[in-house]
């Protein structure tokens, strides 16, 4: 949701993404099953943006404003690793040096349909792992003395998310990976 006004029509995507908020508060222990059920019910009939905030005003960090946020990766040397339930924002900026790093989306909640990811690898390993229905461009990258392992094919009808890669590699590799 947006900084639109509270009586602005929601819409289905707005309706998924407290669904998934919930969830997670109710897994955080945040929500009882009780709770959650009424919650979800209200989420599901929900009209507005207004009505949908309601429903998470008392939860920390909203998905919302997490998704919108930049995730700064900086490793130099050692792994970065993450994996589960983690919220995946519109961008992310990778710089490794002598570093191992693994982005999961198998559990992921994907908040926006693409995922641009801005980096400079110098003697690294990117990880991708993922399912068919998530497609991995690697148009945008420059590489040097470098590989790029991608299974997927550009064109998938109705892509889960859309992962834009953009940046440098110098000895550096990135693999993808299916769960």
């Amino acid at each position: 949701m947006s900084n639109e006004s509270p009586d602005v029509r929601a819409s289905h995507e707005d309706r998924d993404r407290v669904v998934d908020e919930l969830r997670v508060a109710a897994g955080d222990g945040r929500l009882d099953a009780e709770e959650l059920d009424s919650r979800l019910e209200r989420a599901l009939s929900a009209r507005t943006l207004g009505e949908l905030a309601e429903l998470t005003a008392d939860l920390p960090a909203s998905a919302m404003a997490k998704a919108k946020d930049v995730l700064v990766v900086g490793q130099h040397g050692g792994r970065y690793v993450r994996e589960g339930r983690w919220y995946v924002p519109a961008r992310i900026e990778l710089r490794s040096q002598h570093s191992r790093v693994t982005l999961d989306f198998s559990h992921a909640l994907i908040t926006s349909g693409v995922l641009r990811i801005d980096m400079e690898m110098v003697h690294s390993k990117l990880f991708l792992v993922g399912s068919p229905d998530i497609v991995i461009d690697a148009d945008g990258l420059s590489a040097t003395y470098s590989k790029v392992k991608l299974r997927t094919r550009s064109h998938v009808a109705d892509p889960r998310l859309r992962v834009e890669l953009a940046g440098t590699l110098l000895h550096a590799k990135i693999v993808e990976k299916r769960r």
